[in-house]
């Protein structure tokens, strides 16, 4: 385990498609979907067989840092760290860059969202290190998830022609290509050089700065001027600067520009974003009519449904619905809807129902 390899989780998002189980102070992140562990304790303990606690560090956001701090005792409290304002995944990482690279000139760091799945961790863990090893090395590396059908909500890694799924060999990434529309992405599928973005990153922390000096000025040298992390002033200049800093995805802002980039074509670690709730019916177990439930569930002619709830439920006649229930509120949605679920919560930011989100 090399002494200079770190790990950045990524957990300032809200989960809004997993309204209403998913709050601001609950949010998707520290969410038991899967088991007795959160998905982020999940991400956590994947990991460790890689990067020792201590070098592991979580990017969050004010309303969760206290509840990752309850659920990652095992991190220093001060590796979990708030962001003040939501800026997308650019600044977010450019922020652990800065604070690693200045703990350590040396270190080349990952960076790993917290509410994915991944079901063969060995497997798992095996492609990381290959991807520190070659970060070590080359200035930008990525992990590339091989298709299981025609995915029009990823972005796409293109590899060169003839690439095979599995090896730990990095190769050059051709170009990334944005979400594509059915048609594209099923001739990206049937191409076989084409892998979706899973947005796990590897390069030297000095390398993410140089990127976004080239690409992003105007975040770099906001980011540039805070006072160590070790500083009293660390926090108060953090929360004045960080807000001005430009709301922009990684991939838009450095990626895509980045030269010699490399990739790892990965194959089957069972991963899988969980991004609705569909995700997690999709992975629940199921009677014999496809219904799935995690509390007490009597069904009656009723098929395709999947429920959360604390409390038994009865189902009669109804079929491929989500229902999730909690004490202040109930979510009722056709399966084939729950992406949208979201603009629910939209809908209560709009109506000032912060009670509710």
């Amino acid at each position: 385990m090399s002494s200079h390899r770190y790990g950045v989780i990524m957990a300032g998002g809200r989960g809004t498609r997993f309204w209403p189980k998913s709050r601001r102070r609950s949010a998707k992140q520290v969410l038991r979907l899967f088991g007795e562990r959160s998905l982020i304790q999940q991400a956590f303990d994947r990991l460790r067989g890689v990067i020792p606690p201590a070098h592991i560090w979580v990017i969050t956001n004010e309303y969760l840092v206290s509840e990752i701090r309850k659920q990652l005792p095992e991190i220093p409290a001060r590796q979990i760290i708030a962001e003040p304002a939501q800026r997308n995944t650019a600044p977010c990482i450019a922020l652990a860059a800065h604070i690693l690279a200045q703990m350590d000139p040396k270190a080349v760091m990952g960076v790993f969202p917290a509410d994915h799945l991944v079901v063969k961790e060995a497997r798992f863990r095996q492609f990381v290190k290959a991807a520190f090893r070659a970060a070590e090395q080359a200035s930008v590396v990525v992990l590339g998830i091989q298709p299981r059908w025609p995915e029009t909500g990823y972005g796409y890694i293109e590899f060169p022609t003839g690439v095979k799924p599995g090896s730990s060999e990095p190769m050059p990434v051709m170009r990334f290509r944005e979400k594509p529309d059915y048609e594209s992405a099923k001739q990206f599928v049937e191409r076989g050089n084409f892998y979706w973005n899973a947005g796990m990153f590897f390069w030297r922390a000095s390398a993410v700065l140089d990127l976004m000096r080239r690409h992003q000025p105007k975040t770099a040298t906001i980011l540039a001027g805070l006072p160590p992390l070790s500083s009293r002033r660390f926090a108060a200049s953090l929360a004045n600067a960080y807000p001005l800093c430009e709301g922009i995805s990684i991939d838009y802002a450095i990626l895509e520009k980045a030269e010699q980039v490399a990739g790892i074509a990965v194959d089957d670690i069972g991963w899988n974003d969980v991004g609705s709730w569909q995700a997690v019916y999709d992975l629940a177990r199921k009677d014999q009519n496809a219904n799935a439930s995690r509390g007490e569930l009597f069904a009656e002619n009723s098929g395709g449904n999947y429920i959360d709830a604390d409390k038994p439920v009865a189902l009669l006649g109804v079929e491929d619905l989500v229902i999730v229930d909690t004490p202040d509120a109930l979510l009722v949605a056709s399966r084939s809807s729950v992406q949208d679920v979201g603009r629910i919560v939209k809908a209560l930011e709009e109506r000032k129902r912060d009670d509710l989100i």
